[in-house]
């Protein structure tokens, strides 16, 4: 009897039902725990930001298999009834975990509250992860307090595809009837969102855009939906030899071998995750998925046990507190060396959040014994009362925050352009005066200045009369010149005492990868002297080409200094070692190990744990003049 293909995109009795499968509960633990880590700054497991990406082909699996399931029962798919099922299965937990938060910012910090209602509204409509492209909020390079709701863009990213998927495939199926061509279909649209993740990227450059990007991430949920047409939950029989069931767990054994091993040894800056990685990563994922959903699987069996069972049904809930938990209970400067306790304390706490969310705000909407109980609380004037006033409270408290935050922004403004206009002070670099305010030690520091020099004045308010700065020296062998972000700006005024004549150019959010330009700038202009100070990595890490290849350009520089950072991001140690590897290839190059000087000094950093008090950058400074004039002996 010929089989024919095409039947299996056709109604059948037996498809009726979609199928349990409790391994996959295990692998949303593993993943969410990945997660957890990677937001913990550990550096054990850098790449543990990838367990997104199970999450994303896992949601792709099951999303398609639920709706050809229904495809093959009814004929149709009933969009309405869809959206509405997730609707009730994703809101709710959100909204309260919002709620919580909002209310703790209104009492703790108003300011911040009010700053984040951009994304308080674009994570409430699902298209969080457009905003933050669209302000160019970086998920890796940002060292300023995080915001608590930081996480949410990739439910963004799924909610677009649970509206979006449905009616492509819907229409795809009015007009397919082969599973083979749907199949190629849905492969072409893994392929064009991998082109373009691809095309997009650019190296030594911050990945955030394709890293949030709804178009360049697609292919992990395609992946998973293309999973789903090949491989459909009711049509995997349990009739299979031992030898076949065996084969099948090694295969999906080396798979989870295969992801734990990419999220050991993989991080957020590897060009190769952007050309192919994330791609292979997905194809990984199918493949554990493929032999976890089978029924003879003992892999499936391993991974359904009743520990990763009971957290991997709670994972979304799990998902969505865990970050606000780690980000409002963490000090910006402690970050990276956070205590075991704390972390445990941490972990702790957003286990019995996620806890009572599943069990008290997830499950009881989803099952809609929520929406029955306030239909009979309606029916009674009393309790309507409360019910409108739980839900009119919290609005009338984000709006009287709102009001007297912005009231606060104004008056800090109106205050700050007094302030600058009554301490501006002139600065000479080269050949132009900059006119720059002065700006005190408590605040992290900002500019919009074009040039790529600036000299940011000492901390302390300047004398009634500043003598000009010397003339940069840069025709002999003990010229100076300092290349560096907001950090080395920090530092300036005491390099400018301790080493007279050094030309500083600093620039606030710098990175490595702008550095050779800033080179052949100052050497076109003769700015460039003999000892060179390099600070960046404070806003990123980089490739070690990179920095090779600016170190080989200085051939003719008598000293190079490479100073480390200090910065609570997992970037920091990364940055770190590549620095200390790549000063290893070359003998005029010295590191300067301000990340070893500053640890425990709490009193040189500003609230960011990065930019410098005054007592910080005068002893910042100290530093790089002892190893410029050790090097000049």
């Amino acid at each position: 009897m010929r089989m024919h293909v095409e039947s299996e995109l056709t109604a059948s009795n037996d498809a009726s039902k979609w199928r349990y499968m409790p391994g996959l509960d295990g692998l949303r633990a593993l993943s969410v725990l990945a997660v957890i880590v990677y937001h913990l700054n550990s550096s054990w497991l850098p790449g543990g930001l990838l367990g997104v990406g199970v999450f994303f082909t896992l949601s792709g699996y099951l999303i398609t298999d639920q709706l050809l399931i229904e495809w093959r029962t009814t004929r149709r798919i009933d969009l309405k009834t869809f959206w509405i099922k997730r609707v009730r299965r994703l809101m709710p937990a959100m909204l309260f975990m919002l709620a919580i938060v909002s209310l703790w910012l209104l009492i703790f910090d108003r300011t911040r509250l009010f700053q984040l209602q951009g994304d308080f509204v674009s994570v409430f409509f699902y298209f969080n992860n457009w905003w933050l492209i669209f302000h160019k909020v970086s998920y890796f390079e940002s060292f300023g307090p995080p915001s608590p709701i930081g996480h949410l863009w990739s439910l963004a990213i799924e909610e677009q595809f649970y509206f979006i998927w449905p009616l492509v495939l819907a229409l795809l199926l009015r007009y397919v009837n082969r599973r083979g061509i749907l199949l190629i279909l849905t492969l072409v649209g893994v392929f064009a969102s991998m082109f373009v993740m691809a095309f997009v990227y650019q190296p030594g450059m911050d990945p955030s855009r394709i890293y949030y990007g709804t178009d360049t991430r697609a292919f992990a949920l395609l992946a998973g939906g293309a999973l789903a047409i090949i491989w459909p939950s009711k049509k995997i029989t349990k009739q299979t030899t031992g030898k076949s069931s065996v084969i099948l767990d090694l295969i999906g054994g080396a798979g989870l071998v295969g992801i734990l091993v990419m999220m050991v040894t993989t991080n957020a800056y590897n060009a190769s995750l952007y050309v192919g990685g994330l791609a292979l990563f997905s194809v990984i994922s199918a493949i554990v998925i493929a032999v976890i959903t089978h029924p003879t699987s003992l892999l499936g069996k391993v991974m359904g046990s009743k520990p990763l069972r009971w957290l991997g049904k709670r994972s979304y809930s799990l998902y969505i507190w865990h970050y606000p938990v780690i980000v409002l209970t963490s000090t910006s400067f402690d970050k990276q060396e956070t205590h075991i306790s704390t972390i445990l304390l941490q972990i702790l706490l957003s286990l019995i959040l996620a806890a009572f969310s599943y069990t008290c705000i997830e499950e009881p909407f989803r099952r809609g014994v929520i929406q029955r109980q306030w239909l009979t609380n309606l029916r009674s004037p009393v309790r309507l009362r409360y019910v409108l006033m739980i839900i009119i409270l919290p609005i009338q408290l984000f709006a009287i925050s709102c009001s007297n935050n912005l009231f606060a922004v104004k008056s800090s403004a109106s205050a700050a352009t007094i302030h600058s206009e009554v301490t501006t002070i002139n600065t000479s670099t080269t050949d132009s005066t900059l006119d720059i305010p002065f700006v005190s030690s408590s605040q992290i520091q900002s500019s919009t200045t074009s040039s790529s020099q600036a000299i940011v004045q000492s901390p302390t308010p300047p004398p009634a009369e500043v003598s000009p700065p010397p003339k940069p020296q840069v025709n002999n062998d003990q010229s100076v010149t300092a290349i560096g972000d907001s950090v080395i700006l920090d530092a300036a005024p005491f390099l400018e005492k301790l080493l007279p004549g050094i030309v500083v150019d600093g620039k606030i959010g710098r990175q490595m990868s702008q550095l050779q330009g800033v080179i052949d700038e100052l050497r076109s202009k003769n700015l460039l002297g003999k000892r060179i100070i390099i600070e960046l990595g404070t806003n990123g890490a980089f490739n070690p080409d990179q920095l090779r290849d600016v170190m080989s350009s200085l051939g003719d520089a008598k000293q190079i200094i490479l100073v480390n950072t200090r910065v609570p991001r997992n970037w920091q140690d990364q940055v770190n070692t590549t620095l200390s590897k790549v000063a290893a290839e070359f003998p005029q190059a010295t590191i300067v190990d301000w990340y070893k000087a500053s640890k425990g000094k709490e009193s040189y950093f500003v609230q960011d744990g990065v930019h410098l008090k005054e007592e910080g950058a005068s002893y910042y400074a100290s530093l790089l003049s002892k190893a410029v004039k050790r090097a000049g002996k």
